[in-house]
Protein backbone atom coordinates (compact mmCIF):
# COMPACT_ATOMS: atom_id res chain seq x y z
CA UNK A 1 0.00 0.00 0.00
CA UNK A 2 2.59 2.60 1.27
CA UNK A 3 4.59 1.63 -1.88
CA UNK A 4 1.76 2.58 -4.17
CA UNK A 5 1.50 5.49 -2.75
CA UNK A 6 4.79 6.78 -2.88
CA UNK A 7 4.43 5.30 -6.71
CA UNK A 8 1.66 7.74 -7.14
CA UNK A 9 3.58 10.28 -5.41
CA UNK A 10 6.35 9.63 -7.65
CA UNK A 11 4.69 9.96 -10.96
CA UNK A 12 3.20 13.29 -9.78
CA UNK A 13 6.43 14.63 -8.95
CA UNK A 14 7.89 13.89 -12.07
CA UNK A 15 5.69 16.18 -13.46
CA UNK A 16 5.99 19.09 -11.68
CA UNK A 17 8.86 22.12 -11.63
CA UNK A 18 8.73 22.66 -8.11
CA UNK A 19 11.75 21.47 -6.62
CA UNK A 20 10.50 18.12 -4.59
CA UNK A 21 10.88 17.99 -0.88
CA UNK A 22 13.15 15.45 1.23
CA UNK A 23 9.85 13.37 1.75
CA UNK A 24 8.75 13.03 -1.98
CA UNK A 25 12.79 12.18 -3.07
CA UNK A 26 12.62 9.81 -0.09
CA UNK A 27 9.64 8.52 -1.52
CA UNK A 28 10.83 8.58 -4.81
CA UNK A 29 13.84 6.58 -4.35
CA UNK A 30 11.71 3.80 -2.48
CA UNK A 31 9.39 3.43 -5.36
CA UNK A 32 12.24 2.98 -8.02
CA UNK A 33 14.34 0.92 -5.81
CA UNK A 34 11.97 -1.23 -3.99
CA UNK A 35 11.47 -4.90 -5.94
CA UNK A 36 8.08 -5.14 -6.50
CA UNK A 37 5.59 -7.78 -4.46
CA UNK A 38 5.12 -9.48 -7.53
CA UNK A 39 8.68 -10.12 -8.29
CA UNK A 40 9.20 -11.17 -4.55
CA UNK A 41 6.25 -13.64 -4.77
CA UNK A 42 8.01 -15.07 -8.15
CA UNK A 43 11.38 -15.70 -6.93
CA UNK A 44 11.44 -19.21 -4.52
CA UNK A 45 13.88 -18.62 -1.46
CA UNK A 46 15.05 -21.43 0.53
CA UNK A 47 13.66 -21.82 3.96
CA UNK A 48 16.05 -20.61 6.37
CA UNK A 49 17.74 -22.84 8.93
CA UNK A 50 17.18 -22.61 12.47
CA UNK A 51 20.24 -21.02 14.21
CA UNK A 52 21.02 -23.66 17.27
CA UNK A 53 22.98 -20.77 19.31
CA UNK A 54 19.58 -19.48 20.32
CA UNK A 55 19.30 -22.85 22.11
CA UNK A 56 21.17 -21.07 24.96
CA UNK A 57 18.53 -18.73 25.26
CA UNK A 58 15.27 -20.34 24.44
CA UNK A 59 13.05 -22.74 26.60
CA UNK A 60 9.36 -24.20 26.68
CA UNK A 61 6.85 -21.76 27.40
CA UNK A 62 4.98 -24.13 29.95
CA UNK A 63 7.83 -25.62 31.78
CA UNK A 64 10.87 -23.33 31.33
CA UNK A 65 13.18 -26.34 30.81
CA UNK A 66 15.72 -26.39 28.22
CA UNK A 67 14.84 -27.25 24.38
CA UNK A 68 16.50 -29.80 22.15
CA UNK A 69 16.73 -29.40 18.56
CA UNK A 70 15.49 -32.38 16.22
CA UNK A 71 16.82 -31.59 12.67
CA UNK A 72 15.22 -34.21 10.59
CA UNK A 73 11.56 -32.88 11.71
CA UNK A 74 12.62 -29.16 12.10
CA UNK A 75 11.21 -28.69 15.97
CA UNK A 76 12.27 -27.97 18.85
CA UNK A 77 11.40 -30.67 21.45
CA UNK A 78 10.82 -31.10 25.08
CA UNK A 79 11.33 -34.22 26.07
CA UNK A 80 9.52 -33.82 29.52
CA UNK A 81 6.49 -32.46 28.64
CA UNK A 82 6.23 -34.30 25.33
CA UNK A 83 5.78 -31.53 23.43
CA UNK A 84 7.09 -30.50 20.06
CA UNK A 85 7.45 -26.50 19.03
CA UNK A 86 7.59 -26.18 14.80
CA UNK A 87 10.32 -24.08 13.28
CA UNK A 88 8.98 -21.99 10.19
CA UNK A 89 11.38 -20.23 8.27
CA UNK A 90 14.02 -20.25 10.70
CA UNK A 91 11.85 -19.03 13.31
CA UNK A 92 10.86 -21.05 16.23
CA UNK A 93 6.96 -21.39 17.08
CA UNK A 94 6.75 -20.94 21.17
CA UNK A 95 2.95 -20.72 21.03
CA UNK A 96 1.96 -24.03 23.05
CA UNK A 97 -1.28 -24.13 21.02
CA UNK A 98 0.83 -24.42 17.89
CA UNK A 99 3.17 -27.51 19.52
CA UNK A 100 2.25 -30.78 19.04
CA UNK A 101 2.72 -33.71 20.97
CA UNK A 102 5.54 -36.18 21.04
CA UNK A 103 3.93 -38.88 23.02
CA UNK A 104 0.97 -40.10 24.68
CA UNK A 105 0.68 -40.41 28.26
CA UNK A 106 2.66 -43.14 30.05
CA UNK A 107 -0.50 -44.60 31.01
CA UNK A 108 -2.48 -44.82 27.75
CA UNK A 109 0.78 -47.23 26.91
CA UNK A 110 0.75 -49.18 29.46
CA UNK A 111 -2.72 -50.05 28.38
CA UNK A 112 -2.20 -50.62 24.80
CA UNK A 113 1.03 -53.29 25.61
CA UNK A 114 -1.14 -55.09 27.72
Amino acid sequence: MLSGVCGRLASALRGTRAPPSAVALRCLHASSSRPSAEKSERTEKAPRAFDQALLEFLVCPLSKKPLRYEASTNELINEELGIAYPIIDGIPNMIPQAARMTHQNKKQEEVEQH
